[in-house]
Formats: structure tokens, sequence, C-alpha cells
């Protein structure tokens, strides 16, 4: 049958009820059940957990809520787990952890909702594809890897092939574009996972100090070296070594590292004892090593040794379709760390989507902050980001409508007539209304009219056809929104 139904655990019949509301409106089918008898009512109901996408579990006091969470768990490995409010649970599990992909605030509203069940649907998708291999770990494999782009998809099919080996992994791609995310992911997602991650950036550290930190050193070994030193290939002993900015090392230390790579023993600087090793590398670089090679500034041998199983990440701009999912995903982060909320309309989304980002993904997600700080729980529109993400006017113009208002929550009248909503849209600042009016005139009617089936048409599109997402986005009433879509011939 497939995965179709979500299964609702919760007492309350009203809050249950409004949640089914709520899913209906969306389009979700649900099953709901009692906390006390869930499980002997799904076999009473003949539900196998396959038919499930997710479970979405009420509110209980803590203590029940955790003995839940647990034996929902215990009855099935591969359903994802979304709760109903901010609740506060120290001390749970990393097995319920890893399958909890969402909580959703009270009251409810229809955005937070759509989210979680992205997420869920994500989870889904991925959980299902390594199963396929027999590879399942847990979550923590894509919780930072966002997007549904086939870039991203081939690198998460890449890290599930890699992931529980022992191969070394080289890295490559542009500053920012997640490169120790991966790193961290593959650990997570090893049999080394109960063991350190260890990262060290050999660009960030001065070359006269590197063996030092990589191999550790004795008491005075050199000048300032007043006691004895671990370094962090001992660090790492059982788990991964992770290094980062591996074509800034200068050559000396590329001779040592390989020695130590292919002998699987060192000594610590000014030490004559030899230490066996037992750690996995993983390397990183967002320099061309081949071209390094050719240089003469990196060594065969040595890149030879690392590139055993390549992963190139790509730039943001390759995928720019997964620009949304990644604002959604560095939102949720903000809010969930209370540093604060902010979103992003349809004009900014496709300002930011056409921009070149040199920084990646962590442009992005210092762009995020700071809208966040300077709009705080507003709507930013293409005129509130930094002019370098803004698209020429004309090509703004030229590619949709104006925008609802941003910064702030337009109210809107229920019944707003097309005027009502022309005036407001004509306020936001977004359009140079000198450039509005033809010098032959226009007909005002049939413009505000086309104007108003433009806006509702992009918010349907935006929304992906959900009419209940769409009227919250124009901030008018549903039933308002499907007499005008009535109006204006638009289909669902």
């Amino acid at each position: 049958m497939g995965m179709t139904r979500i299964l609702l655990i919760e007492d309350s019949k009203k809050l249950s009820h409004d949640l089914e509301i709520v899913l209906q409106f969306l389009g979700e089918s649900t099953v709901t059940v009692p906390r006390t008898r869930w499980s002997e009512q799904l076999s009473e109901l003949q539900i196998e957990p396959d038919e499930l996408k997710l479970v979405l579990v009420g509110h209980y006091k803590p203590s029940l809520m955790q003995t839940l969470l647990e034996e929902l768990v215990a009855w099935h490995d591969g359903i994802p787990l979304v709760i109903l409010g901010d609740q506060d649970m120290p001390g749970l599990p990393d097995a319920v952890l890893n399958r909890l992909v969402a909580t959703l605030p009270m009251p409810l509203s229809y955005q937070p909702m759509l989210d979680a069940l992205h997420k869920t649907q994500v989870y889904g998708d991925h959980y299902a594809r390594l199963r396929e291999i027999g590879k399942v770990r847990d979550y923590n494999m894509f919780r930072s890897l966002v997007g549904d782009s086939p870039a991203v998809q081939k690198i998460r099919q890449v890290m599930s092939q890699v992931a529980n080996t022992e191969v070394t992994v080289l890295i490559t791609g542009e500053s920012g574009t997640g490169k120790e995310v991966v790193a961290r992911n593959l650990h997570a997602n090893s049999a080394r996972s109960t063991k350190p991650f260890v990262p060290i950036n050999c660009g960030a550290i001065p070359p006269e100090l590197l063996e030092s930190e990589l191999f550790g050193h004795e008491k005075g070994a050199f000048t300032g070296a007043i006691s004895t030193r671990v370094g962090r290939f001992e660090l790492a002993q059982g788990g991964t070594l992770f290094l980062d900015e591996i074509g800034d090392m200068p050559l000396n230390m590329q001779v040592k590292l390989l020695r130590v790579i292919q002998e699987q023993c060192y000594e610590r600087v000014g030490g004559t004892k030899t230490m066996q090793t037992d750690v996995r590398i993983l390397a990183a670089t967002h320099r061309n090593l081949e071209d390094m090679i050719s240089e003469g500034s990196f060594r065969q041998d040595l890149f030879y040794r690392l590139n055993v199983f390549p992963i190139e990440m790509p730039s943001l701009r390759e995928r720019a379709s997964d620009i949304p999912h990644l604002l959604n995903e560095l939102i949720s982060r903000l809010e969930h760390s209370k540093r604060g909320s902010v979103r992003f309309n349809s004009s900014a989304i496709k300002a930011l989507s056409q921009y070149a980002w040199p920084g990646n993904v962590r442009e992005l997600a210092n762009l995020v902050e700071r809208m966040a700080i300077l709009h705080p729980h507003a709507v930013v529109g293409e005129n509130d980001l930094p002019e370098q993400f803004r698209r020429p006017l004309d090509v703004a113009l030229a590619d949709e409508p104006p925008a609802i208002p941003v910064g702030s929550t337009p109210v809107a009248d229920e019944n707003n007539s097309a005027g009502g909503m022309a005036e407001m849209m004509l306020s936001s600042g977004n359009v140079d209304n000198s450039h509005l009016l033809p010098l032959n005139g226009l007909d005002l009617k049939e413009y505000l009219a086309n104007l108003e089936r433009n806006l509702i048409e992009q918010a349907l599109d935006d929304s992906g056809g959900v009419v209940a997402r769409a009227a919250d986005r124009l901030n008018i009433r549903r039933t308002t929104l499907v007499e005008k879509m009535r109006k204006y011939d638009l289909q669902r």
C-alpha cells in the first residue's frame, strides 16, 4: 500500500479533531489512537507500520512522552516522529533523538506543519534509500545535507556507500560547501562512531607547530615545550582524524604524514618511543591537488593515499533549487537555539536563487542570521536584502508582479477587493510608482484584476497548490480565496 497515512496519538478529542482538520486541509489522511492502547488499536485496525509516513505525538507530560517515544522506536525502526508543543525533555536516548525530526509549536498553524511534513518526507526517502543497500544507521547522516537536487542526492548516495567502511576519503569543493559536515556524518555513521572525531585545520596552524599538533611532543622537545603533549593522532585513537585544508600542509609534513599512513606508527616530537595508530583518515581541501602536484607543491604519492574514495561537494550555485529547503533548515535552527526568526517571500527567494554565492552555504547561513537581526520575525522581501543579493530592477519587474509588503505582516480585510489588495501591493516599495501609469492611460479595473489573479497564482505556486496555505500567504480566508479562484477560473 505504501506510506500514505499519519498516525496521530492523542487522548484529547478536541485537539485530535483540530489536528485532523489541519492535516485534512493539507491533503493528509490520519488514523487517531489513544496513548494507552495505541499498539492494540493498530492491530485491531489491521494497520501495518509500512502504511504510515510518520507518527504525530500529542501533548503529554515528559515521563509519559519519553516512555511512548521509546515504545514507538522499539515498535518500528523506520518511522519518523513529530511531537506537538515545544517540550523540554532532557535525557532522551539517541535512538529517539535520531528519529525525532520536528516539533510543532502551539497554537497550530499551517507553515510549521508543512515544514514538518517536508522533513519527514526527506527522512523517509533517505531511510528507504539506505535500507536498500543495507547500511541504515540513523538520520544524523542527513540532518545537514538539506535539499533534493540531483547533486545532493548523489552526495547522499556515495556517503551511504562509504560511511561504514575503513577507506580514506578525500572531500573536495569550494569553501563553505559543507565538507566538514560530510566528514562528521561519515564518522557518525561508521563503526568508529563511539570513538572520537578529531578535526585539525592544516592551514590554520603555523608550519613549525603542525608536527607537534599532529603527533604530540615530549617535555623539553623544543623551547616552550614545558610538558608532554598528546597529538591529534593520539586523541583520535580508534576514531576518525579529519585533516581539513590538507592542500595547505607543507611538503616536509606531507612526507611525515605519508609515512604514518603507510606504517601505522609515529613518534612524538623529541621522543624515541614508537606509537601505533589506529585511526581512519578523512581529508578535505578547496584546492585542486592535481594542479598542485604539477606545480610540485603536493606529493603525488600522498594524493593517491588520500584519494581512495573522492567526494566532490557541489557549490550552492550548482544546487540553487535547494535554497528554499536550506532556508527552512537554517531558520529552524535559529528558532531552535532561541536566536530569533525570519521569513523570506517568493521574490527574495528568487533573487537568492540567482545569486552566485561565492561563500556557498556558509554565506547563506550568515545572511539568514543577519536578516533575523535586522528584520526579527518579519517577512523579508527582495528590497530588504543587502544590495549584492538583489536583481537589477528591470529583471525583477519583468520576472513577477509586485510582492506582498515586506518586513511587516499586512492586515487585509477578509473580503479584500482587488483595489484594496493592489493598493497594499503598490505601497510595498518594490515598484517605482512613476513607471506604473502608461502615457496612454490604462483600464484600472482590468489592471487590478490581472494583478490580483497573478498574485493568487503566485501564492498557489509557492504553496504547491495547497489552497489553505496560499490563503494564509495572502492573509485572506480560505473561502474567500476559493471564491476568487472560481471567479478567475483557477485550478488547484
